[in-house]
């Protein structure tokens, strides 16, 4: 009877046992599969997210870019200018500045549209487009690169002004019809830091 009892109660266990390894298994496998849902979701988002905050961009972001880049590079082509030219310390100063802001611009926007498959506008490009956006005629350049001391200050604060000016607007359009964050972002800079050096060249040109 012991040995009966015994083996009775030995089975009893190992039955016992083996329905809360069963339970416990299940349990397991209940919060891993919510826990790879959850974690699932989670991971999701920002991958799901990440690429209308990165590649999201219209037509409107492509024209700001390839508007832009010329815009920049006559405007750094007018501040070299000032180099050798300008007589004013405050010309050349403001010159420098606007280089060593428009520089960079010109490679970030440079990528973003090999990035989206679209054409980088040719070096020169652009420049016979004087009505565009403020940007500066063949020759109003020619007049420029043939000024010095104070007509040179003269005229290149009254075109650059114009320049900004021309700039500003193309910013505003790109922040009223973009979509891609950070050229928004970039044209809110170009707003700001612009219309800043416009007050502060015209400031300059009524000291003149």
């Amino acid at each position: 009877m012991t040995t009966k009892r015994s083996l009775i109660r030995r089975a009893t266990a190992v039955a016992a046992a083996a329905t809360g390894a069963l339970v416990l298994a299940a349990c397991g496998g209940n919060g891993d599969d919510n826990g790879s849902a959850h974690n699932g979701h989670n991971a999701a988002s920002p991958s799901a997210s990440a690429p209308a905050q990165q590649g999201d961009h219209n037509a409107a972001e492509v024209a700001f870019a390839q508007g832009m880049i010329p815009h920049h590079r006559q405007a750094i082509e007018m501040a070299d200018l000032a180099a050798t030219r300008a007589e004013s310390a405050d010309v050349k100063k403001l010159a420098g500045e606007i280089k060593k802001a428009q520089d960079p611009e010109i490679k970030t926007l440079s990528g973003w549209l090999t990035s989206w498959g679209e054409e980088i506008p040719a070096e020169g490009e652009g420049h016979g487009g004087h009505d565009m956006s403020g940007m500066m005629s063949a020759e109003e350049m020619k007049q420029l690169e043939s000024s010095s001391g104070k007509a040179f200050d003269t005229a290149f604060l009254t075109m650059m002004v114009k320049h900004h000016e021309g700039a500003v607007a193309m910013a505003k359009t790109e922040q009223s019809d973009g979509t891609y964050p950070p050229a928004k972002d970039m044209a809110g800079a170009i707003i700001t830091s612009q219309s800043a050096e416009i007050a502060q060249m015209n400031t300059l040109l009524s000291k003149s």
